[in-house]
């Protein structure tokens, strides 16, 4: 087996000025052909709820849901770090916060959460986590738990004010212990400056060329998931045309008896 990626090697990869590549995962197969292309982080994110379950947001997203769906990534990785996200209203205290976050990780092996904005409430339940040994990512600028509908969907920071708050909020879970912060739909020039300033990497979505790393959503890669298309997400290898030819075929080769010949029978 390969080395397996720990927080601390996303630290140090900022420190070598090395970028980080991350992309989400949600099962088995997918997982496991992300960590042989040599993904160094695999997000099992609560997108799973919109793009896997149809839901309009991700606040429908269930612990016992993120369970499931982390016990199946981590069966197929071997190497890349995987990092799971506290779904919506699961990190409301610290004691609420470190009991479901040791459940995750001692049910599914994971080795790190991901938590969501950076009020007092978060950056306790952060400091929580890290006096109890579990290694947290921290997530400001577009926080999709806090979306109730697909229009609230914008940049963050485009003002005075909001830059000023994002900067401080990211030092703010810097203080707190996390190992990395995603940067969700920032203007890039904010995304560079808060990244300059900060030790710990930052992974943009939508943030621009100039974090320490990136992370995309697979199904926006594959070009699956057609409900939303972020103008942050290049469709790398587009399938659903595909997909949909083959389905077609099937179709057709069942319908006129061509399917199953006798080289898929058995004698």
């Amino acid at each position: 087996m390969s080395h397996r990626i720990t927080a601390q090697d996303i630290i140090n990869k900022k420190k070598n000025a090395r970028r980080i590549v991350a992309l989400t995962a949600y099962d088995y197969p997918f997982a496991q052909m992300v960590d042989e292309a040599g993904i160094d982080l695999i997000l099992v994110g609560d997108s799973l709820g919109m793009v896997l379950m149809g839901e309009e947001t991700t606040r429908e997203v269930t612990m016992e849901q993120m369970i499931a769906h982390s016990k199946a990534v981590m069966k197929a990785v071997n190497r890349a770090l995987v990092v799971t996200d506290m779904p919506y209203l699961s990190y409301e205290s610290d004691d609420q916060t470190v009991n479901n976050a040791k459940m995750l990780l001692n049910v599914t092996g994971v080795q790190a959460v991901k938590l969501e904005g950076a009020e007092e409430k978060t950056l306790s339940a952060t400091r929580a986590l890290k006096e109890n040994g579990i290694e947290v990512m921290g997530h400001i600028g577009l926080t999709p738990q806090s979306v109730t509908h697909p229009s609230q969907y914008r940049v963050k920071g485009k003002s005075a004010e909001e830059a000023k708050q994002l900067k401080q909020d990211a030092k703010a879970l810097e203080r707190a212990g996390v190992f990395a912060i995603v940067l969700e739909c920032v203007p890039q020039d904010l995304a560079e400056e808060i990244t300059r300033d900060l030790s710990v990497p930052t992974i943009g979505i939508g943030a621009g060329p100039h974090c320490d790393g990136q992370v995309l959503v697979l199904y926006d890669i594959l070009g699956v998931y057609d409900r939303i298309k972020p103008k942050f997400a290049r469709p790398y290898a587009p399938i659903r045309d595909q997909v949909l030819e083959g389905l077609r075929k099937y179709k057709e080769d069942v319908m006129s008896g061509k399917f199953p010949s006798d080289k898929e029978s058995f004698t």
